[in-house]
């Protein structure tokens, strides 16, 4: 059985909420079994109350954990307070330096460059338009290696809650620091940037 990060196609269900202050994600496979999550920790009462009752989201460092179907942590994701750009450094469950997801743009279509731990550029995520929340996944020679696609989830699930579904799927031929990347930034990507989009 594949580990988490080498599965080809993952779906990323937001758990649904009328207001959000935790970030809460299920991972799951194309038949819907729970394959791991994607959890927000390291929360103070205070910063949930902040978040509770204003739109300061951009400005607050958020603190992720990646966890396999038996609970363990296969990857941390941590994204600084930002003013303008996102930027997501990415560790392996020990603590290890993976490397950087970074913004690169504020207009136009969204792109992010996957940068390994010692700023060498490995790849990019690319949306389709300026306000597509799809997004494809490319090396550093500009081949796609995969994609993500936003699903719509009902128009009562999505007008009255915070819940978005993305599918995240990785070629076999998405490897080694990049994949672990492509896979940190497609499960982020609702925490990137569309947490700050409202």
């Amino acid at each position: 059985m594949p580990t988490l990060i080498d599965r080809d196609l993952v779906v990323v269900r937001q758990k649904a909420k009328i207001i959000e202050v935790t970030n809460q994600y299920k991972l799951q496979d194309a038949d819907g079994n729970d394959i791991g999550a994607v959890n927000q920790v390291g929360q103070s009462k205070a910063k949930k109350l902040l978040r509770l009752v204003s739109n300061v989201d951009q400005f607050l460092t958020h603190k992720l954990e990646v966890t396999d179907a038996d609970g363990t942590v296969v990857l941390k994701l941590v994204r600084p307070a930002k003013i303008m750009k996102s930027k997501l450094n990415v560790t392996d469950g020990s603590d290890k330096e993976i490397g950087s997801i970074n913004q690169e743009n504020v207009v136009g279509k969204k792109r992010f460059s996957l940068n390994s731990a010692d700023g060498q550029k490995l790849g990019e995520i690319q949306g389709e338009s300026w306000i597509s929340w799809d997004f494809k996944i490319k090396d550093d020679k500009d081949n796609v290696v995969g994609s993500v696609d936003k699903q719509f989830a009902g128009f009562l699930r999505e007008g009255f809650t915070t819940a978005d579904t993305y599918v995240v799927k990785l070629e076999p031929t998405c490897t080694g620091t990049l994949r672990q990347l492509a896979f940190a930034a497609a499960v982020a990507i609702d925490t990137a940037l569309k947490q700050d989009d409202a």
